[in-house]
């Protein structure tokens, strides 16, 4: 199993990118554990995205610093950090609509996809033509954080999946009715400001988010400055007042 914490994402990846070349110039960063380049079923052609695991957290963190944007085959590399996954099992909202879906991509191609970013509540969905089964082209993937969903839009709208480019945005919200929550006469999405908010109170009253104060200068001597020579003040000038009797 990839061990999350010492793993980035890599996008933007031309179809010229093998697994060697990428390892190859990864490890200039650090020892390169393993890469995975997800491959179409019938071209055998990666998607343009692939998971590097290092040997340490600290080798990850570094690639992410120095390989970012360097240029391979003329296009920018894209090197996101893959979350660990949580045990958190609040649906908080973090839910995102992917589209564009090749007729051939399965639930599970998108577990494969988007499992690297977060925790997912649970697994993706598809949404199927009830008679036939056929995919409707779009699917929905549920984050236990808006961390995890923001890096997943950043990393995977546009991104090459089943060679169909993905379009990935919050989801619009639904009602208990399943109809669809408007506001002002138009869809209402998820990732509003108040739904993050309430997110991270969930978060703290369960404990998962624990404010630990910075003790960085705890022990750092409180300045003192040198000590001057004392420079005696001169009184004031006393003006005498003008002779009585003079213009």
């Amino acid at each position: 199993e990839r061990n999350q914490d010492a793993s980035v994402f890599v996008g933007n990846l031309d179809e010229r990118v093998t697994d060697d070349l990428i390892s190859e110039l990864l490890t200039q960063a650090g020892p390169v554990v393993n890469v995975h380049l997800p491959k179409d079923r019938i071209t055998g052609q990666h998607q343009g995205y692939g998971f590097v695991e290092f040997a340490s957290e600290q080798d990850a963190e570094y690639a992410i610093r120095i390989m970012s944007l360097i240029k391979l085959y003329g296009r920018p590399l894209r090197i996101n950090r893959a979350s660990q996954d949580a045990p958190a099992t609040l649906d908080v909202g973090a839910t995102l609509f992917v589209g564009n879906l090749d007729p051939s991509t399965t639930d599970d191609d998108l577990q494969a996809a988007f499992s690297a970013f977060g925790h997912l509540i649970h697994p993706p969905r598809i949404a199927r033509d009830p008679t036939t089964g056929e995919s409707k082209g779009y699917g929905f993937v549920s984050y236990a954080d808006f961390e995890s969903s923001d890096a997943a839009i950043a990393a995977m709208d546009g991104q090459f999946l089943q060679n169909a480019a993905l379009a990935v945005h919050y989801a619009y919200k639904r009602g208990p009715d399943g109809q669809t929550v408007t506001a002002n006469g138009g869809g209402e999405r998820h990732g509003s400001a108040a739904e993050r908010l309430l997110a991270a109170q969930a978060r703290l009253a369960q404990g998962a988010v624990r404010f630990v104060p910075n003790t960085r200068f705890a022990e750092v001597p409180v300045y003192q400055p040198a000590s001057q020579p004392v420079v005696p003040v001169a009184p004031a000038m006393q003006v005498p007042p003008a002779p009585t009797g003079q213009p």
